[in-house]
């Protein structure tokens, strides 16, 4: 097979686009493909399957103990309020991590930070000024006390 033909863009002289160097890719996807698919079809053969299943086999499985009860039991509200709490502050991070990469980060636009540094500085002392007010109010009302 002949190489690329070398082909002239504004950049410079680059290699023309090359199919073949996809191929491994190609080969990779269809062996996961093959894989999901002969496992799945291995699950469902008869000399796989569990030959006799019984009571004890067939009952639901709760961290090593019996089940007691119903599965329909209703939680406590605290369960969401730490829940909602902990994707808030989740994210939080979210919105700080890109931040801080672009405007401390080794290798960052120079004039990104001359023109909107200041700004957008000042932007996530409010963002986190409101999330430490949030955060103080929950606590004032109990909201991290676990009965």
């Amino acid at each position: 097979m002949d190489a690329p033909v070398p082909v002239p863009t504004p950049a410079g002289v680059e290699p023309a686009f090359d199919l073949a160097a996809y191929y491994p890719i190609l080969v990779y996807a269809a062996v996961v493909v093959a894989f999901g698919v002969g496992t799945v079809a291995a699950s469902h053969l008869n000399p796989l399957k569990p030959r006799k299943p019984t009571r004890v086999k067939q009952m639901p499985y709760e961290s090593g103990m019996d089940p007691v009860g119903s599965a329909r039991m209703q939680f406590d509200i605290k369960f969401y309020l730490i829940a909602i709490l902990f994707l808030v502050f989740d994210v939080e991070l979210l919105f700080l991590y890109p931040w801080a990469v672009l405007a401390f980060g080794p290798g960052g636009d120079g004039a990104w930070r001359d023109t909107l540094g200041w700004v957008v500085f000042w932007e996530i002392l409010v963002f986190l000024a409101t999330l430490a007010v949030g955060y103080v109010y929950a606590w004032k009302k109990g909201v991290f006390q676990w009965r």
